[in-house]
């Protein structure tokens, strides 16, 4: 996937002069699409998937409404760690929200509101005078404008024009948000329509790139993904990291193979299921892939510019 050029395909007869061209050829690149659950942004791969947007190693986002304002709120207030065991009624009497081990105070989410609901005015506003049509996509990159935070990986996706994709935006606090907002300042749209003609072009139009999937966990962003890739016949490379199995027909335990018979990857793809704790798992491998390869480019680029003073 990460080695992937156009330059290793045989020229086709139909295709452009400018995809002849070689330095194109060697230029053009996988298309990677990265999917996460919201978990995954509260347990401590935030920071690997800041990196990777960081560095724009990957091209598309996928996330749920969790993997958008877990991010956010990170930003706002911190998160701290508990236990798996602590009685969930005693926590909600002191105002504590447990995520697995970790804990979040309600005040989190009070100073998250009181972020966002003056850009949710600003944006019916200009929906309004400007006529600006609002997608989810297009709420999450001005929400990372506005977080205006390096430890964001949402601020690097709007800096590096990176989309990320939420069909399910409504399903967290964002959409507590939005409903709150509907009684106090009403007329706020937002179109999924738009957005999965986005999600969808973003596959069908990757050619002559080939595209790649790499999905930690299941879900919404492992569906939105493989189906987008089925626009176009199917992914060519698949990575999934999850704990979950097949057993239970649901998409997120499906093997590759799976998604293989539905179109959704090529059947000469190559692909594995990792099966593993992708907070375990996915810090290194981008540290064995994406993060090697990155210093190998870097230490040959100061090579050669040494070379060059010389």
């Amino acid at each position: 996937m990460l080695n992937w050029r156009l330059a290793n395909e045989i020229i086709t007869e139909d295709c452009s002069e400018e995809e002849k061209d070689p330095v194109f050829r060697e230029s053009v690149r996988c298309k990677v699409f990265l999917g996460f659950t919201s978990n995954l942004t509260s347990s401590g791969v935030r920071e690997t998937i800041r990196y990777l947007v960081q560095h724009h190693m990957v091209d598309v986002v996928v996330t749920t409404a969790g993997g958008v304002e877990e991010d956010l709120v990170k930003c706002l207030a911190p998160t701290f760690k508990g236990d798996f065991s602590l009685p969930g009624a005693q926590l909600r009497s002191k105002g504590l929200n447990r995520i697995g081990n970790l804990l979040v105070p309600n005040e989190n989410y009070c100073k998250f509101e009181d972020w966002i609901i003056p850009i949710f005015d600003k944006m019916l506003e200009e929906q309004t005078t400007e006529k600006i049509i609002w997608t989810p996509s297009k709420v999450i990159a001005r929400l990372g404008k506005e977080i205006n935070d390096e430890s964001s990986y949402l601020y690097w996706a709007y800096k590096n024009d990176i989309p990320v994709f939420c069909p399910g935006l409504t399903d967290g606090s964002l959409g507590d948000m939005l409903y709150f907002h509907s009684f106090r300042n009403p007329g706020l749209i937002i179109d999924i329509i738009q957005d999965i003609r986005a999600m969808n072009g973003e596959a069908v139009h990757a050619t002559p790139r080939k595209t790649g999937m790499i999905i930690l966990g299941g879900g919404l962003p492992k569906h939105h993904i493989c189906n987008a890739n089925m626009m176009r016949n199917g992914a060519d490379y698949a990575v999934f990291i999850n704990t979950a199995q097949e057993f239970d027909g649901s998409d997120s335990g499906a093997r590759p193979d799976e998604a293989i018979s539905w179109g959704k990857i090529r059947g000469s793809a190559k692909t594995v299921k990792v099966h593993c704790d992708a907070t375990i798992a996915f810090p290194l491998l981008v540290a064995e892939t994406f993060a090697t390869k990155r210093e190998k480019e870097r230490e040959a680029i100061a090579k050669a510019d040494i070379e060059g003073r010389s």
